[in-house]
C-alpha cells in the first residue's frame, strides 16, 4: 500500500531555482568587482535590470550583477566568449537570452580575482572602443 504524505501546513513549502529562488554571493566578492570597475576611468555606477551595473558615463554599459544573483554579466565579443566557454564552462556561460549579444555570464563564486580584474578590464576597453556601436543586452 502506498504511504500518503500529508505536508506541514506551518512550515513553508520548499522553492526550487527553477520557481523564483535567488541565491546570492557573498557580499565581499561583489564588493570586489565593485572595487575593480571603478578604478577604471570614467566608470560609474548604475542599476540595469534592476541590479548593480557598471557604465561609462556616456551610458555605455561593460558590466552588471545577473539577476541570480550569482553570476556577472560582462561584454566581450563572440570569439573571446566562445573560446573562454570552451575553456571552463564550470565558470563561463550564456543563456539563451545572450546567444546573438557580445555579453559573457561569469560564475563569481567559482572565477579568480586576477580573472575578474582582466574580464572588467577588457569590457572596460571594448565598450570605451564601441561607443558608436549598439550591443544591448
Amino acid at each position: 500500500m502506498a504511504k500518503l504524505y500529508i505536508r506541514n501546513p506551518r512550515r513553508p513549502k520548499a522553492r526550487s531555482a527553477a520557481r523564483g529562488r535567488k541565491a546570492v554571493i557573498e557580499p565581499a566578492i561583489f564588493a570586489k568587482v565593485r572595487e575593480i570597475a571603478l578604478s577604471l576611468p570614467g566608470t560609474e555606477e548604475t542599476t540595469s535590470y534592476g541590479t548593480p551595473a557598471f557604465k561609462l558615463r556616456d551610458g555605455v554599459g561593460f558590466a552588471r550583477l545577473h539577476q541570480d544573483g550569482e553570476s556577472l554579466v560582462v561584454r566581450m565579443d563572440f570569439e573571446q566568449r566562445a573560446a573562454m566557454i570552451e575553456a571552463d564552462p564550470e565558470i563561463y556561460y550564456i543563456t539563451d537570452h545572450y546567444v546573438n549579444y557580445e555579453w559573457i555570464l561569469v560564475r563569481l563564486a567559482r572565477a579568480r580575482a586576477d580573472a575578474l580584474r582582466d574580464l572588467l578590464r577588457g569590457a572596460w576597453r571594448w565598450a570605451a572602443s564601441n561607443k558608436g556601436r549598439s550591443s544591448k543586452e
